[in-house]
């Protein structure tokens, strides 16, 4: 019984947390040959106004607010690692966010933090005490999705409507980053494992 009760305690002291993509999430992504990809360029990056309304909202509900994002450019030499770093300092000045992680490298069978592959989600959780079955992966595209689900939050998608398939169901659908946040803030006092409904 007391170690029930210890486990519960444990449970309720983590941190729940909303991660974010980048790209067609927080700031406008680039449409190149009928595909998202990233800005390459200060001119390029344009936040997406409705996010400076919803985050603080999200925050307010006690949610740690993280990117996750894939930048592979910077690895094929389209970007240079400074520029990519300079959006996100401006990310940071005028959003609440915690972190920002980011996996810098391309795809690769070896690399553990390109999403679909959960890195970047389980690294965070371990250095901030994330509970993830009780937090959010929000994203425009089927990685998002598949790097949620691996690592066990619930998943919504923002549906840009992006030419390509999804491999597996996010958990909501939205239009927007308003729509997530009402998606979110609904879930938000759902009962944890060990908790009474």
């Amino acid at each position: 019984m007391g170690e029930d009760r210890a486990g519960a305690g444990r449970l309720n002291s983590m941190r729940r947390a909303v991660f974010l993509d980048r790209d067609g999430v927080l700031n406008r992504a680039i449409v190149r040959e009928g595909r998202p990809s990233a800005p390459r360029t200060l001119a390029e990056f344009e936040i997406e106004p409705q996010a400076a309304d919803v985050l603080p909202a999200l925050r307010a509900a006690g949610f740690l607010l993280i990117v996750v994002t894939n930048q592979p450019d910077v690895a094929r030499g389209r970007v240079g690692r400074g520029v990519v770093e300079a959006m996100h300092r401006r990310l940071q000045a005028e959003l609440p966010l915690d972190d920002i992680k980011v996996c810098w490298d391309a795809d690769g069978p070896t690399n553990p933090c390109y999403k679909p592959k959960p890195g970047l989600l389980l690294d965070a959780a371990r250095e901030r005490g994330i509970d993830l079955g009780r937090s959010f992966m929000v994203g425009d595209r089927w990685r998002d999705v598949g790097a949620g689900r691996a690592a066990g939050c619930f998943t919504v998608l923002v549906d840009r409507a992006w030419a390509e398939p999804l491999t597996e169901p996010p958990d909501a659908v939205c239009a927007d980053l308003a729509g997530a946040a009402a998606i979110i803030l609904g879930h938000a006092h759902r009962p944890c494992e060990g908790e009474p409904p």
